[in-house]
């Protein structure tokens, strides 16, 4: 089974922004991201799409769910800060079929952080990390880039 980490596509700067983080939307450019990340993510079994509720992520995943007939379930283990939270997440995951996570940049890097990967592992905004999780752990992690 494969978990596929999505880092949230462009939004907005967030120091122009005047709202509440949570709120800050896509930018065109990540709308496009977003629509791209269907055609990036055909090749796997997806069954299950979680999110950060934060907009931009669940504006990022938004269109996969709607292509593969699926909701999108916002999780507070996938927000900011929520490093560990989500790391239990990703060992609680079981089955056959692969699940979609869409998170932020911090939480990304905490996941990644002790797998045996270069320390300028890329983290682009609309990337993906194919993580293999084998018995409550990520067993290997592969990076597939932003789409364009």
């Amino acid at each position: 089974m494969a978990v596929l980490v999505v880092r949230h596509a462009k939004a907005g700067d967030r120091e122009r922004w005047s709202g509440p983080d949570e709120d800050r939307p896509l930018t065109d450019a990540g709308m496009i991201q977003a629509d791209a990340l269907v055609g990036v993510l055909a090749e796997f079994r997806v069954e299950r799409v979680l999110s950060s509720p934060y907009l931009r992520c669940r504006q990022t995943v938004a269109p996969l769910a709607s292509a593969l007939g699926l909701p999108v379930e916002p999780t507070d283990d996938l927000a900011e800060g929520a490093g560990a939270a989500a790391r239990r997440l990703v060992a609680s995951l079981t089955g056959p079929a692969d699940t979609v996570l869409c998170t932020h940049g911090d939480v990304l890097y905490d996941l990644l952080s002790g797998l045996d990967l270069p320390w300028d592992s890329p983290m682009k905004k609309a990337s993906t990390w194919v993580l293999e999780v084998k018995e409550g752990g990520i067993a290997t992690a592969r990076y597939l880039p932003p789409p364009r």
